[in-house]
Protein backbone atom coordinates (compact mmCIF):
# COMPACT_ATOMS: atom_id res chain seq x y z
CA UNK A 1 0.00 0.00 0.00
CA UNK A 2 2.97 2.29 -0.48
CA UNK A 3 1.06 4.12 -3.21
CA UNK A 4 -2.13 4.66 -1.17
CA UNK A 5 -1.53 8.40 -0.83
CA UNK A 6 -1.05 9.00 -4.53
CA UNK A 7 -3.70 11.23 -6.05
CA UNK A 8 -4.66 12.87 -2.74
CA UNK A 9 -5.08 16.62 -3.24
CA UNK A 10 -3.23 18.08 -0.25
CA UNK A 11 -4.07 21.67 -1.17
CA UNK A 12 -7.86 21.55 -1.39
CA UNK A 13 -10.99 19.47 -1.85
CA UNK A 14 -13.60 18.83 -4.59
CA UNK A 15 -16.21 21.54 -5.08
CA UNK A 16 -19.00 19.11 -4.31
CA UNK A 17 -17.50 17.82 -1.06
CA UNK A 18 -18.74 19.11 2.32
CA UNK A 19 -20.70 21.87 0.67
CA UNK A 20 -22.23 23.01 3.98
CA UNK A 21 -18.78 23.61 5.44
CA UNK A 22 -16.90 25.49 2.74
CA UNK A 23 -17.44 28.93 4.26
CA UNK A 24 -15.08 30.41 6.85
CA UNK A 25 -16.53 30.43 10.34
CA UNK A 26 -15.23 33.01 12.77
CA UNK A 27 -13.96 31.09 15.83
CA UNK A 28 -14.77 34.00 18.13
CA UNK A 29 -18.44 33.61 17.18
CA UNK A 30 -18.66 29.89 16.46
CA UNK A 31 -16.44 28.58 19.25
CA UNK A 32 -16.34 31.08 22.09
CA UNK A 33 -18.88 33.93 22.05
CA UNK A 34 -21.87 33.83 24.38
CA UNK A 35 -25.48 34.10 23.27
CA UNK A 36 -25.87 37.20 25.45
CA UNK A 37 -23.18 39.30 23.83
CA UNK A 38 -23.80 37.90 20.36
CA UNK A 39 -27.42 39.00 20.60
CA UNK A 40 -26.39 42.59 21.31
CA UNK A 41 -24.39 42.79 18.09
CA UNK A 42 -26.75 40.65 16.02
CA UNK A 43 -28.58 41.83 12.89
CA UNK A 44 -31.85 41.50 14.82
CA UNK A 45 -30.65 43.98 17.46
CA UNK A 46 -29.10 46.34 14.93
CA UNK A 47 -31.97 46.67 12.50
CA UNK A 48 -34.81 46.67 15.03
CA UNK A 49 -32.93 49.48 16.82
CA UNK A 50 -32.90 51.36 13.51
CA UNK A 51 -36.68 51.04 13.44
CA UNK A 52 -37.00 52.19 17.04
CA UNK A 53 -34.92 55.24 16.18
CA UNK A 54 -37.13 56.01 13.18
CA UNK A 55 -40.20 55.67 15.40
CA UNK A 56 -38.66 57.87 18.12
CA UNK A 57 -37.85 60.51 15.51
CA UNK A 58 -41.30 60.46 13.87
CA UNK A 59 -43.13 60.48 17.22
CA UNK A 60 -41.06 63.43 18.46
CA UNK A 61 -41.55 65.31 15.19
CA UNK A 62 -45.31 64.80 15.53
CA UNK A 63 -45.29 66.08 19.12
CA UNK A 64 -43.49 69.20 17.90
CA UNK A 65 -46.08 69.93 15.22
CA UNK A 66 -45.00 68.08 12.08
CA UNK A 67 -47.96 66.58 10.24
CA UNK A 68 -47.60 62.90 11.05
CA UNK A 69 -50.68 60.82 11.82
CA UNK A 70 -51.26 58.41 14.68
CA UNK A 71 -51.98 55.72 12.11
CA UNK A 72 -48.55 56.16 10.59
CA UNK A 73 -46.89 55.90 13.98
CA UNK A 74 -48.97 52.86 14.90
CA UNK A 75 -47.95 51.05 11.73
CA UNK A 76 -44.32 51.78 12.51
CA UNK A 77 -44.71 50.49 16.07
CA UNK A 78 -46.59 47.36 14.99
CA UNK A 79 -43.78 46.39 12.63
CA UNK A 80 -40.68 47.07 14.72
CA UNK A 81 -39.76 43.39 14.67
CA UNK A 82 -41.25 42.46 11.30
CA UNK A 83 -37.98 42.63 9.37
CA UNK A 84 -37.67 40.92 6.00
CA UNK A 85 -33.88 40.65 5.70
CA UNK A 86 -34.05 39.15 2.21
CA UNK A 87 -36.15 42.05 0.95
CA UNK A 88 -33.86 44.58 2.64
CA UNK A 89 -30.91 42.87 0.94
CA UNK A 90 -32.60 43.13 -2.45
CA UNK A 91 -33.23 46.85 -1.92
CA UNK A 92 -29.63 47.36 -0.76
CA UNK A 93 -28.34 45.68 -3.94
CA UNK A 94 -30.62 47.93 -6.00
CA UNK A 95 -29.77 51.22 -4.25
CA UNK A 96 -26.21 50.33 -3.20
CA UNK A 97 -27.12 51.78 0.20
CA UNK A 98 -27.88 49.74 3.32
CA UNK A 99 -29.92 52.39 5.14
CA UNK A 100 -32.18 53.09 2.18
CA UNK A 101 -32.58 49.35 1.70
CA UNK A 102 -34.03 49.09 5.18
CA UNK A 103 -36.10 52.27 4.80
CA UNK A 104 -37.89 50.66 1.87
CA UNK A 105 -38.20 47.27 3.61
CA UNK A 106 -39.79 49.07 6.59
CA UNK A 107 -42.06 51.00 4.25
CA UNK A 108 -43.27 47.76 2.67
CA UNK A 109 -44.74 46.58 5.98
CA UNK A 110 -45.74 50.08 7.16
CA UNK A 111 -46.92 51.63 3.87
CA UNK A 112 -48.85 54.48 5.48
CA UNK A 113 -45.66 55.58 7.22
CA UNK A 114 -43.37 55.28 4.21
CA UNK A 115 -43.56 59.02 3.36
CA UNK A 116 -42.26 60.07 6.79
CA UNK A 117 -39.74 57.33 7.68
CA UNK A 118 -36.26 58.85 8.12
CA UNK A 119 -37.70 62.37 7.78
CA UNK A 120 -34.88 64.91 8.05
CA UNK A 121 -32.31 62.29 9.05
CA UNK A 122 -29.02 61.13 7.62
CA UNK A 123 -27.70 57.56 7.61
CA UNK A 124 -25.61 58.21 10.70
CA UNK A 125 -28.79 59.02 12.61
CA UNK A 126 -29.63 55.32 12.67
CA UNK A 127 -26.09 53.97 12.22
CA UNK A 128 -24.24 55.91 14.91
CA UNK A 129 -27.07 56.03 17.40
CA UNK A 130 -27.50 52.27 17.09
CA UNK A 131 -23.78 51.80 17.64
CA UNK A 132 -24.07 53.80 20.86
CA UNK A 133 -27.10 51.77 21.99
CA UNK A 134 -25.16 48.56 21.37
CA UNK A 135 -22.10 49.88 23.21
CA UNK A 136 -24.29 50.80 26.17
CA UNK A 137 -25.98 47.39 26.34
CA UNK A 138 -22.64 45.62 25.92
CA UNK A 139 -21.04 47.71 28.69
CA UNK A 140 -23.94 46.81 30.98
CA UNK A 141 -23.28 43.11 30.39
CA UNK A 142 -19.54 43.61 30.95
CA UNK A 143 -20.26 45.46 34.20
CA UNK A 144 -22.52 42.62 35.37
CA UNK A 145 -19.85 40.03 34.75
CA UNK A 146 -17.11 42.13 36.34
CA UNK A 147 -19.19 42.36 39.52
CA UNK A 148 -19.91 38.64 39.45
CA UNK A 149 -16.23 37.87 38.95
CA UNK A 150 -15.30 40.06 41.92
CA UNK A 151 -17.89 38.24 44.00
CA UNK A 152 -16.42 34.83 43.18
CA UNK A 153 -12.86 36.01 43.81
CA UNK A 154 -13.92 37.52 47.16
CA UNK A 155 -14.81 34.06 48.43
CA UNK A 156 -11.43 32.67 47.33
CA UNK A 157 -9.46 35.57 48.83
CA UNK A 158 -11.28 35.31 52.14
CA UNK A 159 -10.79 31.53 52.35
CA UNK A 160 -7.04 31.77 51.84
CA UNK A 161 -6.36 35.15 53.42
CA UNK A 162 -4.06 33.71 56.13
CA UNK A 163 -2.34 30.92 54.15
CA UNK A 164 1.35 31.90 53.81
CA UNK A 165 2.94 31.55 50.40
CA UNK A 166 6.15 32.63 48.77
CA UNK A 167 6.10 36.07 47.28
CA UNK A 168 8.03 36.54 44.07
CA UNK A 169 9.86 39.51 42.63
CA UNK A 170 11.68 38.99 39.32
CA UNK A 171 10.10 35.52 39.63
CA UNK A 172 12.62 34.85 42.39
CA UNK A 173 11.56 33.97 45.96
CA UNK A 174 10.94 37.07 48.06
CA UNK A 175 9.18 37.90 51.35
CA UNK A 176 6.12 35.85 52.13
CA UNK A 177 2.60 36.96 51.33
CA UNK A 178 -0.63 34.93 51.51
CA UNK A 179 -2.61 33.11 48.85
CA UNK A 180 -5.59 35.37 49.58
CA UNK A 181 -3.55 38.57 49.50
CA UNK A 182 -2.20 37.64 46.07
CA UNK A 183 -5.80 37.20 44.91
CA UNK A 184 -6.59 40.75 46.04
CA UNK A 185 -3.97 42.02 43.59
CA UNK A 186 -6.02 40.50 40.78
CA UNK A 187 -9.19 41.92 42.32
CA UNK A 188 -7.71 45.41 42.64
CA UNK A 189 -7.12 45.50 38.89
CA UNK A 190 -10.66 44.30 38.17
CA UNK A 191 -12.05 46.83 40.63
CA UNK A 192 -10.36 49.63 38.69
CA UNK A 193 -11.87 48.17 35.53
CA UNK A 194 -15.32 48.15 37.17
CA UNK A 195 -14.91 51.82 38.06
CA UNK A 196 -13.96 52.67 34.46
CA UNK A 197 -16.95 50.75 33.09
CA UNK A 198 -19.28 52.48 35.55
CA UNK A 199 -17.92 55.89 34.56
CA UNK A 200 -18.30 55.15 30.85
CA UNK A 201 -21.87 53.96 31.32
CA UNK A 202 -22.76 57.05 33.35
CA UNK A 203 -21.26 59.41 30.77
CA UNK A 204 -21.86 57.67 27.44
CA UNK A 205 -23.73 60.18 25.24
CA UNK A 206 -26.08 59.44 22.39
CA UNK A 207 -25.24 60.99 19.03
CA UNK A 208 -28.75 62.38 18.86
CA UNK A 209 -30.34 64.34 16.01
CA UNK A 210 -27.48 66.22 14.34
CA UNK A 211 -27.93 66.16 10.55
CA UNK A 212 -25.54 65.53 7.71
CA UNK A 213 -22.62 67.65 8.94
CA UNK A 214 -23.73 68.13 12.52
CA UNK A 215 -25.37 71.55 12.01
CA UNK A 216 -29.01 70.34 12.19
CA UNK A 217 -29.69 72.44 9.10
CA UNK A 218 -32.27 70.03 7.65
CA UNK A 219 -34.24 69.99 10.90
CA UNK A 220 -34.06 73.77 11.14
CA UNK A 221 -35.63 73.84 7.68
CA UNK A 222 -38.23 71.26 8.74
CA UNK A 223 -39.29 73.43 11.68
CA UNK A 224 -39.27 76.70 9.72
CA UNK A 225 -36.26 78.14 11.51
CA UNK A 226 -37.49 77.37 15.05
CA UNK A 227 -34.23 76.72 16.92
CA UNK A 228 -35.99 75.78 20.15
CA UNK A 229 -37.95 73.01 18.44
CA UNK A 230 -34.80 71.60 16.86
CA UNK A 231 -33.09 71.55 20.25
CA UNK A 232 -36.16 69.97 21.82
CA UNK A 233 -36.33 67.34 19.07
CA UNK A 234 -32.82 66.22 19.93
CA UNK A 235 -33.69 66.01 23.64
CA UNK A 236 -36.94 64.13 23.04
CA UNK A 237 -35.34 61.47 20.83
CA UNK A 238 -32.56 60.90 23.36
CA UNK A 239 -35.09 60.58 26.18
CA UNK A 240 -37.17 58.08 24.23
CA UNK A 241 -34.06 55.99 23.58
CA UNK A 242 -33.06 55.98 27.24
CA UNK A 243 -30.24 58.54 27.18
CA UNK A 244 -29.96 61.60 29.40
CA UNK A 245 -27.47 63.41 27.17
CA UNK A 246 -26.23 63.58 23.61
CA UNK A 247 -22.78 64.55 22.39
CA UNK A 248 -22.67 68.34 22.60
CA UNK A 249 -21.35 68.89 19.07
CA UNK A 250 -20.54 66.55 16.23
CA UNK A 251 -19.83 66.35 12.54
CA UNK A 252 -21.82 63.75 10.69
CA UNK A 253 -20.73 61.10 13.20
CA UNK A 254 -20.13 61.13 16.91
CA UNK A 255 -16.43 61.59 17.63
CA UNK A 256 -14.59 58.31 17.15
CA UNK A 257 -12.63 59.08 20.30
CA UNK A 258 -15.56 57.45 22.14
CA UNK A 259 -14.75 54.18 20.36
CA UNK A 260 -11.13 54.55 21.45
CA UNK A 261 -12.15 55.13 25.08
CA UNK A 262 -14.41 52.07 25.05
CA UNK A 263 -11.83 49.78 23.47
CA UNK A 264 -9.17 51.08 25.87
CA UNK A 265 -11.48 50.14 28.70
CA UNK A 266 -11.87 46.64 27.26
CA UNK A 267 -8.10 46.45 26.85
CA UNK A 268 -7.78 47.28 30.55
CA UNK A 269 -10.00 44.34 31.46
CA UNK A 270 -7.95 42.11 29.18
CA UNK A 271 -4.75 43.28 30.88
CA UNK A 272 -6.20 42.39 34.28
CA UNK A 273 -7.30 38.97 33.05
CA UNK A 274 -3.94 38.26 31.42
CA UNK A 275 -2.09 39.17 34.63
CA UNK A 276 -4.34 36.93 36.75
CA UNK A 277 -4.22 33.97 34.38
CA UNK A 278 -0.50 34.40 33.80
CA UNK A 279 0.05 34.08 37.56
CA UNK A 280 -2.19 31.00 37.68
CA UNK A 281 -0.24 29.37 34.84
CA UNK A 282 3.04 29.92 36.71
CA UNK A 283 1.54 28.61 39.95
CA UNK A 284 0.21 25.56 38.08
CA UNK A 285 3.77 24.80 37.00
CA UNK A 286 4.77 24.91 40.69
CA UNK A 287 1.82 22.60 41.45
CA UNK A 288 0.56 25.05 44.07
CA UNK A 289 -2.65 26.05 42.29
CA UNK A 290 -4.73 24.44 39.56
CA UNK A 291 -7.63 25.70 37.52
CA UNK A 292 -10.75 23.48 37.32
CA UNK A 293 -10.15 20.20 35.51
CA UNK A 294 -13.15 18.15 34.38
CA UNK A 295 -13.39 14.44 35.13
CA UNK A 296 -13.07 13.41 31.48
CA UNK A 297 -10.90 16.34 30.35
CA UNK A 298 -7.82 15.45 28.29
CA UNK A 299 -4.79 17.63 28.94
CA UNK A 300 -2.70 16.37 26.04
CA UNK A 301 -3.37 14.04 23.13
CA UNK A 302 0.13 12.59 23.55
CA UNK A 303 0.92 12.93 27.27
CA UNK A 304 -2.06 11.46 29.11
CA UNK A 305 -0.87 12.58 32.55
CA UNK A 306 -0.89 16.30 31.76
CA UNK A 307 -3.20 18.86 33.39
CA UNK A 308 -2.64 21.91 31.21
CA UNK A 309 -4.09 25.24 32.39
CA UNK A 310 -6.00 25.52 29.12
CA UNK A 311 -8.67 27.95 30.35
CA UNK A 312 -6.07 30.37 31.63
CA UNK A 313 -4.16 29.97 28.39
CA UNK A 314 -7.29 30.69 26.36
CA UNK A 315 -7.98 33.71 28.52
CA UNK A 316 -4.48 35.03 27.86
CA UNK A 317 -4.81 34.34 24.14
CA UNK A 318 -8.08 36.24 23.79
CA UNK A 319 -6.83 39.01 26.06
CA UNK A 320 -3.81 39.50 23.83
CA UNK A 321 -6.16 40.07 20.89
CA UNK A 322 -8.31 42.54 22.83
CA UNK A 323 -5.22 44.51 23.83
CA UNK A 324 -4.33 44.89 20.16
CA UNK A 325 -7.56 46.75 19.28
CA UNK A 326 -7.17 50.27 20.77
CA UNK A 327 -4.48 51.33 18.26
CA UNK A 328 -6.94 50.62 15.43
CA UNK A 329 -9.52 52.86 17.12
CA UNK A 330 -6.88 55.53 17.71
CA UNK A 331 -5.85 55.54 14.06
CA UNK A 332 -9.48 55.61 12.95
CA UNK A 333 -10.21 58.65 15.10
CA UNK A 334 -7.05 60.45 14.04
CA UNK A 335 -7.83 59.89 10.34
CA UNK A 336 -11.37 61.27 10.35
CA UNK A 337 -11.14 64.27 8.03
CA UNK A 338 -13.25 67.31 8.85
CA UNK A 339 -16.91 66.36 9.39
CA UNK A 340 -16.56 62.69 8.34
CA UNK A 341 -14.87 60.15 6.08
CA UNK A 342 -16.13 56.66 5.41
CA UNK A 343 -12.85 54.87 6.06
CA UNK A 344 -14.05 54.38 9.62
CA UNK A 345 -16.94 52.13 8.63
CA UNK A 346 -15.45 48.75 7.73
CA UNK A 347 -12.99 48.56 10.61
CA UNK A 348 -15.57 49.62 13.22
CA UNK A 349 -17.88 46.81 12.07
CA UNK A 350 -15.09 44.44 13.12
CA UNK A 351 -13.25 45.82 16.15
CA UNK A 352 -16.20 47.06 18.23
CA UNK A 353 -18.24 43.82 18.25
CA UNK A 354 -15.18 41.60 18.44
CA UNK A 355 -13.73 43.54 21.38
CA UNK A 356 -16.90 42.99 23.37
CA UNK A 357 -17.41 39.40 22.24
CA UNK A 358 -13.89 38.54 23.38
CA UNK A 359 -14.07 40.40 26.71
CA UNK A 360 -17.34 38.66 27.50
CA UNK A 361 -15.69 35.26 26.98
CA UNK A 362 -12.71 36.34 29.09
CA UNK A 363 -14.94 37.31 32.01
CA UNK A 364 -16.84 34.03 31.77
CA UNK A 365 -13.52 32.21 31.91
CA UNK A 366 -12.34 34.22 34.92
CA UNK A 367 -15.51 33.38 36.82
CA UNK A 368 -15.21 29.72 35.92
CA UNK A 369 -11.54 29.53 36.91
CA UNK A 370 -12.00 31.40 40.17
CA UNK A 371 -15.03 29.35 41.16
CA UNK A 372 -13.23 26.03 40.79
CA UNK A 373 -9.62 26.97 41.51
CA UNK A 374 -7.79 24.39 43.65
CA UNK A 375 -5.02 25.24 46.11
CA UNK A 376 -2.64 22.54 47.33
CA UNK A 377 -1.60 23.80 50.81
CA UNK A 378 1.06 21.14 51.43
CA UNK A 379 2.88 22.03 48.22
CA UNK A 380 2.60 25.73 49.08
CA UNK A 381 4.01 25.01 52.56
CA UNK A 382 6.84 22.90 51.14
CA UNK A 383 7.98 25.74 48.90
CA UNK A 384 7.73 28.20 51.78
CA UNK A 385 9.85 26.03 54.06
CA UNK A 386 12.49 25.60 51.36
CA UNK A 387 13.13 29.35 51.44
CA UNK A 388 12.01 30.46 54.90
CA UNK A 389 15.19 29.47 56.77
CA UNK A 390 17.13 32.06 54.77
CA UNK A 391 14.47 34.70 55.49
CA UNK A 392 14.46 33.85 59.19
CA UNK A 393 18.17 34.39 59.71
CA UNK A 394 17.76 38.04 60.73
CA UNK A 395 15.21 37.10 63.39
CA UNK A 396 17.52 34.35 64.67
CA UNK A 397 20.44 36.79 64.72
CA UNK A 398 18.48 39.38 66.73
CA UNK A 399 17.29 36.81 69.27
CA UNK A 400 20.83 35.62 69.87
CA UNK A 401 22.17 39.16 70.21
CA UNK A 402 19.43 39.94 72.76
CA UNK A 403 20.60 36.88 74.69
CA UNK A 404 24.14 38.33 74.88
CA UNK A 405 25.73 37.09 71.66
CA UNK A 406 28.27 38.93 69.51
CA UNK A 407 26.44 40.35 66.49
CA UNK A 408 29.46 40.23 64.15
CA UNK A 409 30.46 36.71 65.11
CA UNK A 410 26.87 35.50 64.75
CA UNK A 411 26.48 37.24 61.39
CA UNK A 412 29.58 35.54 60.00
CA UNK A 413 28.45 32.15 61.26
CA UNK A 414 25.02 32.57 59.64
CA UNK A 415 26.66 33.67 56.40
CA UNK A 416 28.83 30.56 56.28
CA UNK A 417 25.96 28.25 57.19
CA UNK A 418 23.73 29.91 54.56
CA UNK A 419 26.32 29.51 51.82
CA UNK A 420 26.86 25.86 52.73
CA UNK A 421 23.10 25.19 52.83
CA UNK A 422 22.73 26.86 49.46
CA UNK A 423 25.37 24.55 48.00
CA UNK A 424 23.46 21.54 49.30
CA UNK A 425 20.21 22.79 47.71
CA UNK A 426 21.70 23.76 44.35
CA UNK A 427 24.65 21.42 44.06
CA UNK A 428 23.20 18.23 45.52
CA UNK A 429 19.48 18.79 44.96
CA UNK A 430 18.74 18.17 48.63
CA UNK A 431 16.47 20.01 51.07
CA UNK A 432 17.52 23.22 52.77
CA UNK A 433 19.38 22.15 55.94
CA UNK A 434 20.21 25.62 57.29
CA UNK A 435 18.11 25.18 60.43
CA UNK A 436 19.78 21.84 61.19
CA UNK A 437 23.19 23.52 60.90
CA UNK A 438 22.14 26.30 63.26
CA UNK A 439 20.68 23.78 65.69
CA UNK A 440 24.08 22.05 65.91
CA UNK A 441 26.09 25.27 66.36
CA UNK A 442 26.71 26.26 69.99
CA UNK A 443 26.88 29.93 68.99
CA UNK A 444 23.11 29.80 68.54
CA UNK A 445 22.33 27.92 71.74
CA UNK A 446 20.07 30.77 72.89
CA UNK A 447 17.50 29.89 70.21
CA UNK A 448 17.92 26.12 69.97
CA UNK A 449 14.78 25.47 72.01
CA UNK A 450 12.62 27.85 69.97
CA UNK A 451 13.87 27.53 66.42
CA UNK A 452 10.53 26.03 65.38
CA UNK A 453 8.56 29.03 66.61
CA UNK A 454 10.98 31.51 65.05
CA UNK A 455 10.33 30.07 61.61
CA UNK A 456 6.55 29.92 61.80
CA UNK A 457 5.55 31.20 58.33
CA UNK A 458 2.73 33.32 59.77
CA UNK A 459 5.35 35.49 61.49
CA UNK A 460 6.64 36.55 58.08
CA UNK A 461 3.47 37.60 56.23
CA UNK A 462 3.34 41.14 57.62
CA UNK A 463 -0.17 42.58 57.34
CA UNK A 464 -1.18 40.37 54.41
CA UNK A 465 -4.06 38.79 56.34
CA UNK A 466 -5.30 42.14 57.68
CA UNK A 467 -4.85 43.86 54.33
CA UNK A 468 -6.95 41.20 52.67
CA UNK A 469 -9.74 41.54 55.22
CA UNK A 470 -9.68 45.34 55.00
CA UNK A 471 -9.71 45.29 51.19
CA UNK A 472 -12.65 42.89 51.05
CA UNK A 473 -14.63 44.80 53.68
CA UNK A 474 -13.82 48.37 52.65
CA UNK A 475 -13.44 48.14 48.87
CA UNK A 476 -15.20 45.03 47.57
CA UNK A 477 -18.18 44.58 49.86
CA UNK A 478 -19.58 48.11 49.22
CA UNK A 479 -19.50 47.40 45.46
CA UNK A 480 -21.24 44.06 45.90
CA UNK A 481 -23.89 45.69 48.07
CA UNK A 482 -24.41 48.50 45.59
CA UNK A 483 -24.62 46.09 42.65
CA UNK A 484 -26.45 43.23 44.38
CA UNK A 485 -29.07 43.32 41.64
CA UNK A 486 -26.39 42.23 39.16
CA UNK A 487 -25.27 39.31 41.32
CA UNK A 488 -28.60 37.59 40.93
CA UNK A 489 -28.55 37.72 37.14
CA UNK A 490 -27.93 34.40 35.47
CA UNK A 491 -24.96 33.93 33.17
CA UNK A 492 -26.57 32.23 30.19
CA UNK A 493 -23.52 30.47 28.76
CA UNK A 494 -21.00 28.41 30.69
CA UNK A 495 -17.50 27.36 29.68
CA UNK A 496 -17.86 24.30 27.48
CA UNK A 497 -14.58 24.17 25.60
Amino acid sequence: MATIFEGVDVSGFPDDALTDHQKYEHPLVQRYATKEMSAIFSPAMKFTTWRKLWLALAASEQELGIEITDEQLQQMKDNLYNVDFDKAGEYESKFRHDVMGHVHAYGDVAPKAMPIIHLGATSCYVGDNTDIVQLKEALKLVKQKLVQTLSVLRVFADKYKDVPTLGFTHYQPAQLTTVGKRCTLWMQDLLLDYERVSYELDHLPMRGVKGTTGTQATFLELFDGDHDKVKRLNEMVCEKMGFETSIAVSGQTYTRKIDYHVLSLLSGIAQSAYKMCGDIRLLANLKEVEEPFAKNQIGSSAMAYKRNPMRSERCCSLSRYIMSLPPSAANTHANQWFERTLDDSAIRRIILPEGFLAVDVVLNLLMNIADGMVVWPKVVEKHVMEELPFMATEVILMECVKAGGDRQELHEAIRVHSMDAGKVVKGEGKSNDLLERIAKDALFEAVHDKLGTLVDPKLFIGRANEQTQEFLEEEIQPVLEKEKGLLGKEVVDGVNV
